[in-house]
């Protein structure tokens, strides 16, 4: 099958037309420490059984940490947490030093205040061009009433704003 050549800056342009919820995925380091990475690929797959599949860089420091750990959560943040989204989306291992968290009953780091989070086992891995494609297993969820944060064209926005503002 050939391939188009499309501009990279093209490409992340239209996506960034589509609004999407922010995310952040965290799992235990081989220090115990929280690793974790934003994830803009994210969304279900299935029922039955219930999957999630979420992409991470392959340069992510993160990925190879999620595969070693077998486990993670998956993090929908709720408005007013763009602080996380930032810290999450930067670069290196210290990211996440002096954040808050606990860990769940399932072993997974779990940050405070998201509007839900979704507690997964790696169920299958895929090559997905400069991305791996993770399909997890839901395990648990928590699911709170909390708007949610949105992302659209390089920005944040929490949802309740986002609708008051439309209106």
């Amino acid at each position: 099958m050939s391939m188009t050549t499309i501009d990279p800056q093209d490409f992340r342009r239209a996506m960034a037309s589509f609004p999407s919820g922010v995310t952040v995925v965290t799992v235990l380091d081989e220090r115990g420490d929280v690793a974790g990475f934003t994830a803009s690929a994210f969304c279900s797959l299935s029922l039955d059984p219930a999957l999630v599949l979420v992409c991470p860089a392959l340069t992510s420091s993160t990925y190879p940490q999620l595969l070693r750990a077998q486990r993670f959560a998956i993090h929908v943040l709720a408005a007013g947490q763009q602080d996380l989204a930032l810290a999450f989306a930067a670069k290196g291992a210290a990211k996440a030093a002096g954040l808050d968290w606990s860990l769940s009953a399932l072993g997974n780091p779990v940050l405070p205040g998201a509007a839900s989070v979704i507690e997964c086992a790696l169920w299958r891995e895929y090559e997905g061009g400069d991305h791996a494609i993770i399909v997890g297993a839901v395990q648990s969820i928590e699911v709170t009433a909390r708007p949610v944060l949105l992302y659209h064209r390089g920005d944040m926005a929490d949802l309740a704003a986002a609708m008051r503002a439309a209106a």
